[in-house]
């Protein structure tokens, strides 16, 4: 593999549409505000889509921040040596340790440049305090003393940041400073649980390794059956999410129909496979929130 192939796979594109999906919708509920569906072609003005770029380069930006910190702290720790999923860049021995916490504070830096231009753009310098925090439960995904992945709480961090913040908050800077709460909030219910979903199949894969390892993962502390009916259990809630923000905008249903690729997810999720027979989860679950958040953003411009 080249040297680029790597640092993409490092990156872990499969798991950059939980950070791209929130962005999305959250730029289409300003969007449907203005002119309907014509709204996300011609509703926004020049500097509404600068932001909403901007909002996307922060969100997208953080999750490879996360997955280098990640791969680094996991890899210095001896945590990723018996990974049954694509190979660490730290873990492997292909790129040296150091190289790889320089990556993951590049993309930070990028995160936090992008953040205080949005910031300046609305003048609202307090949004700043929310990427910090952000960047902050970045860090402490699995790095520090006690990272909190090991505890049980990714999945609680998971759902706040990349579904309620991403969303709440990139429908924030890119509508002039207005909070949609009620819209916001509801739309963050099946972004957030769909995000919690494709960590739960990345956890759910790798829970043999981790249990030896100690890195003890919410699947890991479930057990293999429990934490695969957690995984259609929250699936259950994104499509309730779905639901209830379909009181407000009907047309949102339609993001229901992208629980039919579920068909395979599912069944993998509550089988007694683990390891390797599980690569096949993440994809599905990825495309499975790529899909809904699509129809999701079509839903809400109708």
């Amino acid at each position: 593999m080249s040297y680029f192939k790597l640092w993409v796979a490092g990156a872990r594109p499969r798991t950059l549409v939980a950070a791209a999906v929130p962005v999305a919708v959250g730029v289409a509920l300003v969007a449907s505000r203005h002119s309907g569906a014509v709204g996300f072609a011609h509703g926004l003005s020049a500097d509404q889509w600068i932001r909403a770029f901007l909002a996307l380069l922060v969100s997208v930006s953080l999750q490879i921040g996360v997955n280098y910190a990640n791969d680094y702290s996991d890899g210095v720790a001896g945590r990723d040596r018996e990974r049954t999923g694509p190979s660490r860049l730290t873990a492997s021995g292909s790129v040296p340790p150091k190289q790889v916490a320089f990556a993951a504070l590049v993309s930070m830096t990028v995160a936090g440049i992008c953040g205080l231009l949005l910031a300046a753009m609305i003048d609202q310098w307090w949004i700043l305090i929310v990427g910090a925090l952000a960047g902050i439960a970045a860090i402490g995904y699995s790095s520090g003393p006690k990272p909190y992945a090991s505890l049980g709480f990714g999945e609680l961090f998971v759902f706040i940041f990349f579904g309620v913040v991403a969303t709440v908050g990139s429908a924030y800077v890119v509508g002039d400073g207005h909070l949609y709460w009620i819209e916001g909030l509801l739309a963050s219910i099946p972004v957030g649980m769909l995000a919690v979903a494709i960590l739960q199949a990345n956890n759910l894969r790798d829970i043999e390794g981790d249990r030896r390892e100690n890195k003890l993962t919410l699947a890991v502390r479930l057990g293999r059956s429990r934490a695969g009916m957690m995984y259609v259990g929250v699936l259950l809630c994104a499509a309730i999410g779905i639901v209830l923000i379909s009181v407000y905008r009907p047309w949102v249903l339609l993001a229901l129909v992208a629980f039919a690729v579920t068909k395979r997810s599912v069944p993998l999720a509550l089988s007694r496979l683990t390891g390797r027979d599980l690569l096949a989860l993440l994809g599905s679950t990825a495309f499975l929130e790529m899909l809904a958040g699509l129809l999701l953003v079509a839903g809400l411009l109708i």
